[in-house]
């Protein structure tokens, strides 16, 4: 019993010292270790970012649709080197509808702000309206949303405490659900910020110059209300800033950053934040396609009260997005740290790094102390049903433009029914994945791949070698062109090729790459997989 006892001191002693150092990523690390970073700051799909300084901290969240836990929120001390440090949303609501997948909905772009000494953050269900989560500390606990104002298609909404007292919320509207796109809004909110209390005004109309206006922030500097709104479309638009002495308006107009001859398309949508030595900084996003939508971080100067985004080579006012600058000052230096991808399972909680695909079930996993791994427990899919539909499948984004995925798992499937499947996925409108399957003669490894499964499209399965043994290790490789090849082992060394698929986008978000285990029939005593790692390398 007491070397029991020392095992488990020693397990956790480990932990909280590997905890302690920060995490490196084998594939993509923006900080060059010479002065300089490279962009994107983080290569992974964090789309609609927003950011605050509070001291000597930076805290940056991001929309996360229907991926649960959800709202994920990023620290860095210096904009560039970032670490997920947890999730506001630990459940979506309204529950009974995320119970169930939602590809695309839930939640939208968010804004997050710290006022008096509590951390509010707004975000958008364009189904169901603008919450707001409040928490003392940025790790938790959130108080559960608030609906600020019910309505189909309020989208982005940031909110502003006035110096009078008066407390505003700026949104814009998602053309898909209330009709109407391309006009910002501001509204009068209670004092408590959880309620508006005007119908608000339009304060800009962009369907003749800013088609597809949204995401607006609002800031005031030297007297002037700022609206910082992207326009144009995700993949191609551009940023743009607004300003008036009433926030009301009448605003001026100016973009102040473009894609003009760089390779970053769609610079655009996101949160100004200055340094504690008086610089200033925007952190945006770039639409990547199937990698999803990363950021980047870009210089930020003021000319007669105008931001100017990037670099302006033509001292025109409006920027273009750089690939490589000097770091910014915020009075000294930090080592280098990235979101954490690999997870061996030896904790007591998943890493930050994975999401469902809908509300967990308690007995969708576990962490299996006893082995160092995580258990996952077959349970029944829907006849025809595929995995773009099933919530029980474990998820992370793609970390990078190439990398490769590897994880060795324990397989048990139940000894009286068949049918039961678990492997290693992508998930996407389209994917695949290498499994190993419960057939009627027996065990073995199957490729899988589903096209175009956002609109019904069906799994093809084809069977790869009959299985001997419960130990297997699947691998998926990403490579530069889009490409991911599957591939199995039986000894970790010695990899066979099963097959490729094509990484494409999913709803609004990013392909990602995960684990699942999946059933026929419900049982009174499942099958299940231990899997005793999951590993990103290059």
């Amino acid at each position: 019993m007491k070397r029991k006892f020392l095992v488990v001191g020693l397990i956790i002693l480990s932990c909280s010292l590997q905890a302690q150092k920060p995490y490196v990523s084998p594939v993509w690390s923006p900080d060059n270790g010479d002065g300089t970073y490279s962009n994107p700051v983080v290569n992974a799909d964090y789309s609609d970012p927003d950011a605050i300084r509070v001291g000597d901290d930076f805290y940056m969240i991001a929309s996360s649709f229907d991926q649960v836990p959800g709202l994920p929120i990023l620290h860095s001390k210096d904009l560039v080197n970032w670490k997920l440090i947890g999730h506001a949303l630990q459940r979506q609501v309204p529950l009974e509808v995320f119970n169930k997948v939602q590809h695309g909905n839930g939640v939208w772009a968010p804004a997050i702000r710290f006022h008096k000494n509590e951390f509010y953050i707004y975000y958008p269900d364009p189904d169901f309206g603008i919450y707001v989560t409040k928490a003392k500390n940025i790790t938790g606990p959130w108080s559960d949303p608030v609906l600020v104002e019910g309505g189909s298609g309020l989208i982005d909404p940031c909110p502003f405490w006035d110096e009078e007292g008066k407390v505003y919320l700026s949104h814009a509207y998602a053309g898909s659900r209330a009709g109407i796109k391309s006009v910002l809004v501001i509204k009068e909110m209670n004092a408590e910020g959880t309620k508006t209390i005007t119908s608000g005004v339009m304060v800009y109309d962009g369907h003749e110059l800013d088609p597809t206006i949204e995401g607006p922030k609002v800031y005031k500097r030297n007297g002037y209300y700022y609206l910082f709104a992207p326009a144009g479309g995700v993949a191609t638009g551009w940023q743009l800033v607004l300003r008036s002495k009433n926030i009301y308006g009448p605003y001026e107009r100016k973009v102040v950053m473009e894609q003009g001859k760089t390779p970053v398309n769609g610079p655009h949508q996101g949160a100004w934040v200055d340094t504690q030595t008086g610089e200033n900084w925007f952190l945006h996003f770039q639409d990547k396609e199937a990698i999803g939508r990363v950021v980047h971080l870009q210089p930020m100067k003021w000319v007669n009260d105008w931001p100017v985004i990037g670099e302006d080579k033509d001292n025109d006012g409006n920027g273009n997005p750089v690939l490589r600058y000097k770091k910014p000052n915020v009075g000294k230096t930090y080592a280098k740290e990235n979101p954490v991808e690999s997870d061996e399972f030896n904790n007591l909680s998943l890493g930050l790094q994975w999401q469902w695909q809908a509300n967990p079930q308690a007995t969708w996993s576990f962490m299996n102390t006893q082995k160092g791994s995580l258990r996952m427990f077959a349970h029944p899919v829907e006849k025809d049903q595929s995995l773009w539909n099933t919530p029980h499948v474990l998820l992370q984004k793609f970390p990078h433009d190439a990398f490769t995925a590897t994880t060795k798992i324990n397989f048990r499937a139940s000894e009286k029914f068949t049918g039961e499947k678990a492997g290693l996925t992508t998930m996407a409108m389209s994917y695949g994945n290498i499994a190993i399957k419960h057939k009627t003669d027996g065990v073995c490894i199957v490729f899988t791949t589903c096209e175009k499964a956002d609109r019904g499209g069906k799994e093809t399965e084809k069977e790869l070698a009959k299985l001997s043994q419960d130990e297997v290790y699947f691998r998926m490789q990403f490579r530069q062109d889009s490409t991911c090849v599957f591939s199995y082992s039986l000894d970790g060394q010695q990899f066979v090729e099963a097959g490729t698929v094509k990484a494409t986008p999913g709803k609004w978000i990013g392909s990602k790459v995960g684990l699942f285990i999946t059933s026929d029939v419900k049982i009174n005593d499942a099958g299940f997989i231990d899997v005793d790692w999951f590993r990103i390398t290059k």
